[in-house]
């Protein structure tokens, strides 16, 4: 019998190598050849996102969370005893910028709200936490590339 670590590593191994969402070539074309819309872009995102995250040992506590005053994180995590409040952003192509990029003054703010909302429902002012962003860029029929950034800011 394996112990449960090693059943948990080498699940993790699994999802990183065979899982065919993080290692399939991707189509930006539905199935009638209609571009695939920004909407269905970023959720499929996410959950690439997800994957990584979970195959490189994170535990995943809370997906879209919106705090009561307009705070909204995409992926909240467990690394080790550290908090994640994880943001995603999707591109289709990288261009000359990064997805990193868009996450503005503004958007950071917001992030920072709905982070400060889910400290505040935890009620313990001494855990450790940091904000970390994941890019993935989506390219027709290549597999994705997913770059997780910690403490983006």
């Amino acid at each position: 019998i394996l112990k449960p670590s090693i059943n948990m590593a080498l699940l993790r191994y699994i999802v990183d190598r065979l899982h065919p969402l993080l290692n399939s070539p991707y189509r930006l074309r539905d199935k009638q050849g209609e571009k695939i819309g920004h909407i269905k872009i970023g959720e499929v995102g996410e959950k690439m996102a997800r994957l990584r995250l979970y195959a490189n040992g994170r535990k995943i506590l809370y997906t879209n969370f919106r705090g009561p005053n307009g705070g909204e994180v995409d992926i909240i995590a467990r690394d080790g005893n550290t908090l994640s409040f994880v943001e995603v952003k999707t591109r289709r192509k990288r261009s000359t910028s990064r997805p990193l990029d868009a996450v503005n003054f503004k958007k950071r703010q917001l992030i920072r709200r709905g982070a400060r909302a889910w400290l505040k429902l935890l009620k313990d002012e001494d855990i450790l936490w940091r904000f970390d962003v994941v890019e993935v860029d989506l390219t027709e029929g290549e597999k994705p590339e997913i770059t997780v950034i910690e403490g983006a800011f």
